[in-house]
């Protein structure tokens, strides 16, 4: 498509666009978009057409049609639907990861580490009670042994992080 063709064409295609706009219920621009691709399509196909002015015209038209068909078979919501119907499915997937490499890393940790935060985060919602009973450990020790393990897994998964970062 040559410069001359563009530039000959932009003031009639945005002029029909905006005629037949308003009765198909579409944006002018959008219209002028879809007759754009439609000529670039017919370009590499069939060539250019003979009277440009005309074949627009028919084009605009077309697509305008096209565009009132296609509101007419779509039916819109009743209502808009809910935002707050949770996560997508992308959210799910790195929480996922995370979850999984949060994991990871507390089963490498050294000593009783792993055991107490496994507790610390089990979906039971354990307390230290609870916790300080199962793993055999007196209940005062919990605190300064979960520091001690958090501390661990924080150097662990900020050296891992830091080690995935591309340099440069």
């Amino acid at each position: 498509m040559t410069h001359d063709m563009v530039a000959t064409l932009r003031p009639l295609l945005a002029a029909e666009a905006s005629a037949e706009a308003y009765a198909s219920g579409a944006e002018p621009g959008d219209l002028e978009q879809a007759v754009w691709l439609r000529l670039l399509e017919r370009l590499g196909t069939d060539g250019p057409p003979a009277d440009p002015a005309a074949w627009l015209r028919g084009a605009v038209r077309s697509e305008a049609l096209r565009t009132r068909h296609t509101a007419s078979i779509e039916l819109p919501y009743a209502s808009e639907p809910a935002d707050d119907s949770g996560p997508g499915p992308e959210q799910l997937a790195l929480t996922a990861a995370r979850r999984r490499a949060l994991y990871s890393a507390v089963r490498r940790l050294p000593g009783r580490c792993p055991r107490l935060m496994a507790a610390l985060l089990s979906p039971q919602d354990l307390t230290y009670r609870e916790i300080a009973g199962e793993l055999g450990i007196s209940q005062g020790s919990l605190g300064p042994e979960r520091s001690r393990c958090l501390g661990c897994l924080r150097r662990m998964l900020t050296s891992e992080v830091a080690a995935r970062e591309p340099r440069g």
